[in-house]
């Protein structure tokens, strides 16, 4: 790539879907109180999409300020159900009754990116998907909780679709890469069509 791409996350899913698509890159993690802005965010009514695209360049504008030429690509993802915007569980009773008010219903991820460079955004995307939850047990759910609690604690909806978290679904409309939290396929175009990646 003629500019350096820095990942500015933690997030090994998506460092493992740039590496799977060989997309070179180094990774920066971005260092924003990410609580506080969507506190702040959704005090003032925004809808979930600005919400995530709002995170999503806070933490590109942060990498941008230590490394101005580089690309630096932010990401972030929420979950809307109801006009209810969801976060990461504060614990298993929290994702109990995440689940709960999610089962049987239809949802909306949004994963938002947005690519900064000389302290400017120069790109952005929202992708969408909707899913439907089919209507598990309370017992399933509880054994679900249990073998999964350490893996899905960290994940919007507590579930992670490429582990057991598929078994909750019963219908998935959109993008399997957005689902796991980065608009992957307008992010190789966009590179692609900046010449940054050869076609």
């Amino acid at each position: 790539m003629s500019d350096p791409l820095v990942l500015a996350s933690t997030s090994e899913i998506r460092a493992t879907l740039l590496r799977n698509a060989n997309v070179p890159f180094e990774t920066v993690p971005a260092r924003v109180d990410e609580e506080a802005i969507r506190d702040a965010l959704l005090a003032e009514e925004t809808a979930p999409r600005d919400i995530a695209d709002a995170l999503a360049e806070a933490k590109a504008r942060k990498v941008s300020m230590k490394l101005p030429s580089a690309m630096v690509l932010g990401c972030d993802q929420v979950l809307e159900a109801d006009g209810k915007m969801f976060s990461k569980p504060s614990g298993i009773d929290d994702a109990r009754d995440q689940l709960k008010t999610l089962r049987g219903k239809t949802h909306r991820l949004l994963s938002a990116a947005v690519v900064y460079k000389d302290m400017e955004p120069i790109w952005r995307h929202v992708g969408v998907v909707r899913l439907t939850m089919r209507h598990f047990s309370d017992e399933y759910l509880d054994d679900y909780l249990e073998r999964n609690w350490d893996s899905i604690k960290w994940s919007v909806g507590a579930y992670k679709l490429e582990e057991e978290g598929s078994r909750l679904m019963a219908r998935i409309e959109g993008d399997y890469f957005n689902v796991l939290g980065l608009p992957l396929l307008e992010l190789l175009n966009y590179l692609t069509i900046r010449g940054d990646l050869k076609s």
